[in-house]
């Protein structure tokens, strides 16, 4: 009796034993999961936008349903259907963006965002997917008084908060006063009712609004975008991630589809 009891004991043990390493491994396997392999293995990527960027990014109602639409948006489908996972949107202010990528609240940021040095301490950033320029809105009201550059000098004049509109604004009008808002929207309203002089804006999303606001029109200036374009972010560790994104726009680049994603959503803007 005494043998088997001691066998008992030496068999729990060993049992016990065998349990807890595997639960170690497992925490540890699930710990040392990379950015990619998680994604993979929950069926969702998570992206983080601002959407009031029309054509970038903007909602619609389609069907009676308030959706986050865009070429933006239809790059990050895509990215999402080449990982063969689900595509989740979280809308949220541009200034806000790579606080909640670092955060881990978005798994990448897609938002006309421009690949600064600035930014690119804080987070990773894909190869540029498109280029603009830069323009200026103002009151239809104005357009006999702000005609030339030298005409805003020393002028209100808004951009959207921590973008490169910002530093365009500072740098390429001579004293001005900046007035910076979270929200192109706000913004809009802003020149509608003659707050600001002008609103620094990328040109495609300048064209948007002016198409729907008869009240606002574009000057005929422009601002080149030194800076390099718009860019996918992601956090500095997910290079696994970051590599996947850049064969994804690699693919869309070289068959035309961002054009045809850009003709797509300007149509879509002018249905609004």
């Amino acid at each position: 009796m005494k043998k088997f009891s001691k066998i008992a004991i030496i068999l729990g043990v060993v049992t016990l034993f065998t349990a807890c390493t595997n639960g170690v491994a497992g925490n540890n396997t699930e710990e040392t999961l990379s950015k990619l392999d998680k994604i993979k293995k929950t069926g969702k990527i998570v992206v983080g936008t601002n959407a009031y960027y029309p054509p970038y990014e903007f909602h619609k109602e389609i069907n009676g349903k308030d959706e986050i639409v865009g070429f933006d948006i239809d790059i990050a489908k895509k990215i999402a259907k080449s990982l063969g996972v689900e595509l989740e949107i979280k809308d949220m202010d541009f200034d806000g963006l790579l606080l909640a990528l670092n955060a881990d609240k978005v798994d990448f940021v897609i938002a006309g965002m421009t690949p600064t040095a600035e930014r690119a301490k804080a987070v990773n950033f894909s190869k540029v997917y498109y280029k603009a320029i830069h323009g200026v809105i103002i009151n239809v009201d104005n357009k006999d008084v702000f005609n030339t550059l030298n005409d805003l000098t020393g002028k209100k004049i808004g951009a959207q908060k921590a973008t490169v509109q910002e530093e365009v604004a500072k740098t390429e009008i001579a004293d001005i006063q900046l007035k910076s808002l979270a929200k192109i929207p706000d913004l809009i309203l802003e020149v509608k009712n003659n707050k600001i002089d002008g609103l620094v804006i990328e040109k495609p999303v300048a064209a948007a609004y002016t198409y729907r606001n008869k009240d606002l029109m574009l000057m005929d200036i422009t601002f080149e975008d030194a800076e390099g374009g718009s860019a996918v972010a992601v956090k500095k560790e997910n290079t696994d991630l970051l590599d996947e994104i850049n064969k994804t726009l690699d693919t869309l680049m070289s068959n035309g589809d961002i054009e045809k994603f850009i003709t797509e959503a300007t149509k879509i803007v002018d249905d609004l």
